[in-house]
């Protein structure tokens, strides 16, 4: 799980973030953090949806190459 530092980290810079959800690529989510919760995340999409996530995806900078959830398995 992501931790609140890390969350607050992307929030404050700005970066674009990729969720990956499962091991389809198109599944997966880019956006900027917005906020957060215990359970949840909330991600704004560049189409400026926002999408409510679970903290225990895969959360990591949209500039680096894709992580699959089978490969840390």
């Amino acid at each position: 799980m992501i931790t609140d530092e890390e969350l607050n980290a992307f929030r404050l810079s700005g970066e674009k973030v990729r969720v990956t959800r499962d091991a389809i690529e198109a599944n997966d989510i880019r956006g900027i953090v917005v906020a957060w919760d215990d359970t949840q995340v909330m991600i704004r999409r560049p189409n400026r949806n926002v999408v409510k996530l679970d903290r225990n995806y895969i959360y990591r900078p949209s500039r680096e190459p894709r992580v699959s959830p089978l490969d840390l398995a």
